[in-house]
Formats: C-alpha cells, sequence, structure tokens
C-alpha cells in the first residue's frame, strides 16, 4: 500500500535533492583525479601521498557510511542528509586554500564524512518515497546523475586546473552545495526514521572505522612487516565487527542480513567486486594520458569524460529495465561487458592511439550502467521498510570498500614497482608496466564477479 503522505510534490523533491548531490560528490572525485599531475607539482609529494589525496576521502567515506546509514533510521534521514552536506560543502572551501599536503588530505578526510551522511540517507529517502514498482526508474535516474557527475568531473575539472588552477575544482563545489542546502530546506517536506527509538551502537562503530584504518594503512607500509602487522589487525578487527554485531540487539550493521537474506547478500558483494574492479581506471588512464600520451588536464578530460556519458545514458533504462526484468540478468550482463573493457584496456602500450583508449573506456561505461542500478534495485527491493537505512548504507559501504580496495591494489602496485618517488620521464616505463599490471588484476576480479552475480537468486518470485 502506498503512504497517502508522500504524495507527486515529494516524490519531486526527494529526487532532485538526491540527484543534485549525487551529482555532486562524484563530481568531486572524478575533478579531483585529473588535477592530481598538477597538486603533484604543486606540492612536490611521491606517487604514494599523491594517491593518498584520493585514497583519504574514501577510506572516510566507508568509515563513516553505516554508522550515518544507522543514525538516519533512528533520528531521521533528512536530518543526517542535511547536515552532510553542509559539512561537505564547509570542506570543499577548506580544501580549496590547503597550504600543503596534508591539509589537503585533511579536508578531504572531512569531505569523506559530510559524503557518507549523504549517500547513506540519499538513497534510503529515495526508497521511502517512491514504491515498488517506480522505484527502479528512480535508482536509475539517481545513478545517471551519479555518472553526469563522473563526466563533467574530468572534463570541466581538466578545464578548470588548467585556466584556474586545481583550487577551483573545491570553490565550485560550494555554490552547488548552498543550492541543495536550500531545496532541503524550503522544498523537501516530511522527515523519515522508521528505526526510531533503538540504540545506535557506537562501540561497533568505532570498531568496525579502526579495522578500516589498520587495512588501508596496512596497505601503504608494504612490503615492510608493519604492512602485514597492520593488515592482520584490520581483518581481526572486522572479525570482532562482525562477531559483536551477531549478538546486540540493535547493531549498526545488521549481519544477519548476509545470512538470511540471499539477494541482499549476493547484490552487495557483487558491488563491491565491480567497483574494486573499476574504481581506479580513471585514476591510472588520466595518469597515463597525462605522464605518457602529453594531454593537458583538459584534453585528457574530453578521453575521460566518455566512461561517464555511457553511464549516464544508459543507466536510467537499465533501471526502469529491472522493474520488470530480473535485476540479476542485466547486472550480470552488465558486469560481463565491464570485464571485457578491463581487459581490451589492460593490453594497451605506450604507443596505443587514442581511439581505442576512447573505446575501451565507452564499453567500460556501457557495461558499468547496465551493472549499478539493477544491482542497487536489487539490493534496496529485498529488504524490509525499516532496514532501508542499513540497506543504502551497506550500497554506499560496498561502493566506498570497493573503490577503497581499488585504490589500495594501486598503490600496493606503486609501493612494490615505483616506490616513494615522482613519476618523472625516467619512471614511464615502470608506470605503464603498473598500468597494465592493475588492469589485468581487476580483470579478474570483474571475471570472478559474474558468476557471484549470477548466483544471487530472484528478487520476485513468478
Amino acid at each position: 500500500m502506498k503512504d497517502p503522505a508522500v504524495n507527486s510534490a515529494t516524490k519531486f523533491s526527494a529526487l532532485i535533492v538526491a540527484a543534485s548531490s549525487s551529482f555532486l560528490t562524484p563530481f568531486t572525485i572524478s575533478s579531483v583525479n585529473i588535477a592530481l599531475p598538477s597538486i603533484e607539482r604543486e606540492f612536490k609529494i611521491n606517487a604514494l601521498l599523491l594517491s593518498w589525496i584520493a585514497t583519504s576521502y574514501l577510506l572516510s567515506a566507508a568509515i563513516f557510511l553505516l554508522p550515518f546509514g544507522k543514525l538516519g533510521d533512528i533520528y531521521g534521514r533528512k536530518k543526517i542528509f542535511r547536515y552532510g552536506i553542509i559539512i561537505f560543502t564547509l570542506s570543499s572551501f577548506l580544501a580549496a586554500f590547503s597550504t600543503s599536503a596534508g591539509m589537503l588530505i585533511f579536508s578531504r578526510i572531512i569531505q569523506g564524512l559530510g559524503s557518507a551522511m549523504v549517500f547513506a540517507t540519499g538513497i534510503a529517502i529515495i526508497s521511502s518515497v517512491f514504491p515498488a514498482e517506480e522505484r527502479g526508474k528512480a535508482l536509475g535516474i539517481t545513478v545517471a546523475a551519479v555518472y553526469s557527475g563522473l563526466s563533467c568531473g574530468p572534463f570541466f575539472g581538466g578545464l578548470l586546473t588548467q585556466h584556474f588552477t586545481w583550487r577551483s575544482i573545491f570553490v565550485v563545489n560550494v555554490p552547488l552545495g548552498i543550492i541543495i542546502i536550500l531545496l532541503i530546506l524550503f522544498k523537501l517536506k516530511g522527515e523519515w526514521a522508521d528505526a526510531k527509538g533503538e540504540k545506535f551502537d557506537f562501540k561497533g562503530s568505532v570498531i568496525y572505522g579502526l579495522s578500516l584504518i589498520a587495512l588501508m594503512c596496512g596497505v601503504t607500509f608494504l612490503p615492510g612487516i608493519s604492512g602485514f602487522v597492520l593488515i592482520i589487525t584490520g581483518f581481526f578487527g572486522l572479525f570482532l565487527f562482525f562477531k559483536w554485531e551477531k549478538n546486540i540487539r540493535y547493531p549498526v550493521f545488521d549481519v544477519k542480513l548476509f545470512g538470511t537474506n540471499r539477494v541482499f547478500a549476493f547484490s552487495c558483494f557483487a558491488a563491491l567486486i565491480n567497483y574494486s574492479a573499476t574504481f581506479s581506471v580513471t585514476f591510472l588512464t588520466s595518469l597515463f594520458l597525462q605522464y605518457i600520451k602529453g594531454l593537458s588536464p583538459g584534453d585528457a578530460g574530453m578521453i575521460l569524460i566518455s566512461q561517464p556519458i555511457m553511464m549516464a545514458l544508459f543507466s536510467p533504462v537499465a533501471g526502469r529495465l529491472s522493474d520488470r526484468i530480473e535485476p540479476r540478468i542485466i547486472a550480470s550482463i552488465g558486469m560481463a561487458i565491464t570485464a571485457s573493457g578491463l581487459i581490451f584496456l589492460s593490453m594497451i602500450r605506450e604507443s596505443t592511439g587514442l581511439a581505442p583508449i576512447v573505446s575501451c573506456l565507452m564499453l567500460l561505461g556501457f557495461g558499468f550502467a547496465l551493472f549499478s542500478s539493477p544491482n542497487m534495485n536489487a539490493i534496496m527491493g529485498s529488504v524490509e521498510r525499516r532496514f532501508y537505512g542499513i540497506a543504502s548504507g551497506s550500497v554506499g559501504t560496498m561502493r566506498l570498500l570497493g573503490q577503497m580496495l581499488s585504490m589500495g591494489i594501486v598503490t600496493l602496485i606503486f609501493a612494490l614497482l615505483i616506490g616513494r618517488v615522482q613519476i618523472t620521464n625516467e619512471y614511464h616505463p615502470v608506470f605503464v608496466k603498473s598500468f597494465r599490471l592493475a588492469l589485468m588484476i581487476f580483470s579478474v576480479l570483474c571475471t570472478g564477479g559474474i558468476f557471484l552475480s549470477l548466483s544471487r537468486g530472484k528478487l520476485r518470485a513468478n
């Protein structure tokens, strides 16, 4: 039965707010990737520290997604969403005026916190407002907004970096963030808190956050002994987290969903694998185009935009299809296409022309579009209403853990093959080797994910 309080105006406002914020944060991620060589030159930092400008944001967002998803269920999803976009906007202003790499990384950590609050509740708000028969279409539009942000990021980020320095990327977030805040205050009516009265699991949240920090820092310190110690500590911490969550009344993350809900569990793991295999492609290709092919940030952005444009175009189509066809079928086809794109991209060399690179990126974009919206629809459609915040947080957590793992793989390869040096001309051959090795690993990951995606079972009973 539809909630009579949820009228068409509320649906429209929720969709506009969710889509706007879904555009903003990916725009920042993808535009920062294109600006990394310029940041490296200004602050004179090595390849490992450079990767942390991207990774620090992802780590922070991953740490806070689950807790804020649960806090949204308890205290109100709109409230957490509003505070999140305010924090994101203020931290963007701080990042724009960073005087060192350390200050920039700190600003990115705060950005990740704000982004976690937004993404942990945005999808949950959409799922709360739209009935099941309309949810796929609404989620498809939201996902398209994500990819529109990813599309605009390399293009406008390249132009902004080239003409106004990399700091302008963060400056443009401020007016966009203010517009979204005003939309929330004056247009989005209502509140959604389906777990009101439950206690918040602070201890579990701390264990989870510290475990992720140990894992990611451990990757950075490899191949040293401290790296292995931190990674083992991180995995042990996650083991304790799952044990703790199983035995308390109000967990920050209901791990029982993974044991009792096959569609939910397998869809989450499929998302984890897919993001692990794809996120660093933009990061690596941006460096390849600027370091190896000698392109300007603006020209590199023009090449990179081909992937997210395909995502933005086909995500709404895939979302609508998943309202009528089993999401696992569409998502699995999308993952297979993505794996093909990764295999082709891993074959490029210094002499490879731009046309094959663009073709590979377009193939990746098409595959990811077919995967993402149906997979998200499967996750949100497989749980009860009171779990929307947790499910939304799970979607975001799997995305960010996957993105973090993706960057972790790249960071590890850089540490082993390049080391703590700047990527100058003499290191270009070893960078190309690192680029191809990373893409090969990602293609194997994605190929394995196809079988996991197909095994999730049916969302709808015949």
